[in-house]
């Protein structure tokens, strides 16, 4: 099973704090800093490569330091890395991220050159999974021609146009309740599922795709013999960071190993739950045997 994960990839630097910044004041940050390698598809490659699943990552970096460590982070992890591209002249892109551990919550301000996009490059693998985040589109293209019968995933965080054009050429689109609720101008009120039925509704109007729309701590909700809301866990949340690629990753992971969708929903759930119990993205993966195990719990609780 050959799964290529095609999209964005960034260098992250976070900082953990217990507090939100105050405006026009100097801070010092209680705990050292946290760099590790960072962007949607990016971080799905290193997921599936870390759960033992033969993975590419196509995309592009600069020929510097920050492009230069997420390679060496492929490598160690197992990432094929003959579709990642590093583009002299141009920095690596690179969020800095404030994370508020007593709430859990993150502040993202990412810097991306507008030259960061890969040349031309060609296609010579067979792929079995091919998965998406809407960045890379000529290339994405590339493969999903050239891979007709693969499985085909799109990360659908946000309504980007080249999203929007990728998710009518893919199987699964796994959408944010941002992209949800931006697509069809509509709120979902968590006290009356009326409004994410209809919003899910409105979505399968124009997408014949099977549509999951996630929704962080609240879980994922699909139609699949009826309206399926399938819940997150509690956890206690220290950094959301990455917990939406992780659950992307471990979605792609579960639909190329067969499982049912809603056993899908559950474990991804899991996976990206876990992950918020920890500060820094690649460093809040947690290996697939605790997810498993978790996952073996639940059920049986």
């Amino acid at each position: 099973m050959k799964i290529i994960c095609i999209g964005n990839a960034a260098y992250d630097i976070t900082l953990p704090m217990n507090h939100f910044p105050i405006e026009n004041k100097k801070v010092r940050i209680a705990t050292n800093r946290i760099e590790c390698g960072g962007g949607s598809a990016s971080n799905c490659a290193y997921l599936l490569a870390k759960w033992g699943m033969e993975t590419y990552f196509a995309g592009a970096v600069g020929d510097d330091y920050y492009g230069n460590k997420i390679i060496e982070e492929y490598e160690k992890i197992g990432v094929n890395t003959k579709y990642l591209e590093k583009k002299a002249g141009i920095p690596t892109t690179s969020s800095f991220i404030i994370t508020n551990t007593s709430i859990g919550s993150r502040t993202v301000l990412t810097d991306k050159d507008s030259k960061m996009t890969m040349g031309k490059m060609p296609v010579d693998d067979q792929f079995d999974v091919i998965l998406l985040d809407g960045y890379e589109k000529a290339f994405a293209k590339e493969v999903i021609k050239k891979n007709p019968k693969a499985i085909k995933i799109i990360d659908a965080g946000s309504m980007r146009e080249s999203t929007l054009e990728l998710a009518h050429m893919v199987d699964y689109i796994v959408c944010s309740h941002d992209f949800a609720e931006e697509y069809t101008k509509k709120k979902i009120d968590y006290n009356d599922m009326r409004t994410l039925i209809e919003i899910y509704d409105d979505l399968k109007k124009d997408f014949s795709q099977k549509i999951i729309i996630t929704l962080e701590d609240k879980g994922c909700f699909t139609y699949e013999n009826g309206y399926k809301m399938v819940p997150s866990i509690k956890v206690e949340a220290v950094d959301s960071t990455g917990a939406g690629d992780i659950f992307h990753g471990a979605f792609t992971y579960c639909i190329a190993n067969d499982y049912d969708i809603i056993t899908t929903m559950r474990m991804s759930n899991i996976a990206g739950a876990l992950s918020v119990t920890k500060v820094g993205g690649r460093f809040s993966i947690f290996p697939l045997k605790e997810v498993k195990k978790k996952y073996d719990e639940l059920t049986l609780s």
